[in-house]
């Protein structure tokens, strides 16, 4: 263990939790652990995460953390840690924890919603794969997730595709609001990246938004429509949830 960057992890890290069995499709190339932030600065209806992540928590103890990280790698050989939320880059930590990862030989990776892109910089240069969610176009960002400062967003857009060692964009389709001229404007937005790739949309009942908690799930036809119309805009277009 590094001690000199363990010691400056807080007690209290900004892992709020992990999943108890390591991920084979979080990260690409990667049997992953994945560990979980709490606190967001979006409102996102149909965030899964929101009941449990959307409000911030105390996280777990730097001794459980790294607890956790060594048991992973002997019983599961784990060969990376993906970072999710909540929303990671809000949490002051999180560059001590990255390095104390990577000090440990481990790839990592991190989901973000864009909107830090002064911490975000700052990470780059340690993160082997980003994952930026692309809610919609600019316009409609405070209207969708109630989120106004739509230049941090396109900022981090241009940070990823310009210095992420590995990276993708990723948008959750919903049947509803993603019309063909939204998707034109995302596209606008990412043109030129190396990898897009298409959610579909799950209904839960314990969803923020009410409206979602009985909408259907995304349709796979509107998904394949959706993966030629974007091809013009991704070297490569991916769709989860076939």
């Amino acid at each position: 263990m590094d001690q000199s960057i363990f010691q400056q992890i807080p007690e209290h890290t900004s892992l709020f939790g992990f999943l108890q069995r390591p991920s084979l499709v979080d990260f690409p190339g990667k049997i992953s652990a994945v560990f979980f932030t709490s606190g967001c600065n979006f409102t996102c209806g149909y965030c899964h995460n929101a009941p449990l992540l959307g409000v911030k928590k105390q996280g777990l103890t730097k001794e459980a953390f790294a607890k956790a990280v060594h048991k992973f790698r002997e019983t599961d050989w784990i060969s990376g840690v993906t970072i999710t939320g909540g929303e990671p880059t809000l949490c002051p930590d999180i560059p001590l924890i990255i390095s104390w990862l990577k000090s440990q030989g481990l790839a990592v990776k991190l989901d973000t919603n864009g909107s830090n892109p002064t911490m975000l910089k700052k990470l780059l240069p340690s993160v082997d794969y980003i994952a930026m969610d692309i809610k919609c176009g600019l316009s409609a960002y405070p209207a969708f997730v109630d989120y106004k400062n739509t230049d941090a967003i396109a900022a981090s857009v241009e940070l990823i595709k310009n210095h992420a060692a590995n990276y993708e964009f990723r948008t959750t389709i919903i049947e509803t609001f993603h019309s063909d001229e939204e998707m034109h404007k995302i596209g606008s937005l990412i043109q030129g990246a190396k990898r897009y790739t298409l959610q579909p949309f799950l209904p839960r009942e314990d969803l923020p938004g009410k409206e979602y908690r009985t909408m259907k799930r995304t349709s796979p036809d509107l998904l394949s429509w959706y993966r030629d119309l974007m091809a013009p805009y991704a070297e490569t277009i991916n769709w989860k949830g076939k």
